[in-house]
């Protein structure tokens, strides 16, 4: 296993020495650079194993396939697994994490892997693992940071318990200091759950309390369908259709004019939180669901399939929920990623992460 060193004199300044400085009066600053000394990472396993003592509750917290095809699952609790198609490789703190709370992750054009973390932002190059300070005003920013996403002009976006922050390669902004922005909602977006970009380019939020949020690159307006405020993740599909997951009550979905209840009929998918939203190659549309009850979870909850009708098949129509009696890991499902084989992957709670091949479910976890 390879091992990364940094020369001894060079790690002493670093841990002594950590300055940020002012490129100009808009309040823009170069990114500041936390450099922990990378050690050995864990050993290779042929499946997800727990180093870090979490409990029950932790789980497989978001998903990626980078473009060479190693697959990164950040985790509550356990750092950062990567997985190369034979073993997994634990990365956590002690590899340069700010924390083992993984909330994002996120590959750049430049092939940089960003994690979103408890306390703060990190990147990997391909060799190490650094803390990057998100500072704005000669002020150091390091909340959590929850979601990211990468426009289609390259900036990078980033959520955090302090606002939403624009990185261009060099500098960080604010989004809501640009005095340019019609914000008359008073919208603060300090409390974003994930984010988008739709084909049009406008960019959205969900959060809480704030409802669903649009910035259409002049003005951003809050939207909060049937009085609700709270709301978990947001996805498009292939048609345009935009499907936003509520906090306990099923989906909605938005045509662009209005919004509505989605699957009014299925009382137990409706008491559901809707955590994650992917859809395959096959047009199908999955929901990663945990019931609101907790107490009831082994019953409840779980992944669900919706194939709507098309203009071959119009007839057909069909919503299916899979569970831990069909092989799920466990019924709370945090993220879903389809891998460029098509196969599909489930992080959970638990620590919990299994891969469906559209037959049957085939557990990584220990």
């Amino acid at each position: 296993m390879t091992k990364y060193y940094l020369h001894h004199p060079i790690y002493s300044m670093l841990l002594v020495f950590i300055f940020f400085t002012s490129c100009n009066a808009q309040n823009k600053v170069q990114p500041q650079q936390i450099v922990s000394k990378p050690k050995a990472i864990t050993g290779e396993q042929p499946k997800i194993v727990k180093t870090q003592g979490t409990d029950q509750y932790s789980n497989v917290h978001c998903a990626l396939q980078d473009k060479v095809g190693n697959f990164w699952f950040g985790t509550t609790g356990e750092g950062v697994y990567r997985y190369d198609g034979k073993s997994f490789i634990n990365f956590t703190k002690k590899d340069g994490l700010s924390s083992n709370y993984v909330y994002s992750v996120l590959e750049d054009k430049a092939g940089s892997i960003w994690f979103g973390t408890k306390a703060g932002l990190c990147r990997y190059d391909g060799k190490a693992i650094t803390g990057v300070s998100i500072s704005v005003a000669n002020r150091v920013n390091s909340p959590g940071v929850w979601c990211m996403l990468q426009d289609k002009t390259g900036e990078l976006w980033f959520c955090t318990g302090d606002g939403v922050f624009l990185y261009n390669g060099k500098s960080f902004t604010r989004f809501l200091d640009n005095n340019g922005i019609i914000n008359k909602d008073g919208l603060n977006l300090k409390q974003v759950s994930s984010m988008m970009e739709d084909k049009t380019g406008n960019i959205w939020f969900t959060t809480w309390f704030e409802g669903v949020c649009r910035y259409d690159g002049k003005s951003i307006i809050s939207f909060k369908p049937n009085g609700e405020v709270w709301f978990a993740t947001i996805f498009e599909d292939k048609s345009g259709s935009i499907w936003i997951g509520r906090r306990s009550n099923g989906v909605c979905r938005y045509n662009g004019k209005t919004f509505t209840n989605s699957f009014t009929s299925t009382e137990t998918f409706n008491s559901c939180c809707v955590q994650a939203i992917a859809e395959d190659k096959w047009g199908n549309i999955w929901f990663g669901t945990e019931f609101s009850n907790l107490g009831t979870r082994e019953n409840f909850g779980g992944v669900w399939c919706y194939n709507p009708p098309t203009s071959l098949t119009p007839s057909i129509n069909t919503f299916s929920n899979f569970t831990m009696k069909d092989g799920l890991s466990n019924n709370g499902v945090f993220c879903i990623l389809q891998d460029k084989s098509g196969n599909l992957w489930f992080g959970t709670r638990g620590m919990g992460l299994c891969r469906y091949d559209g037959k049957a479910f085939t557990s990584f976890s220990e």
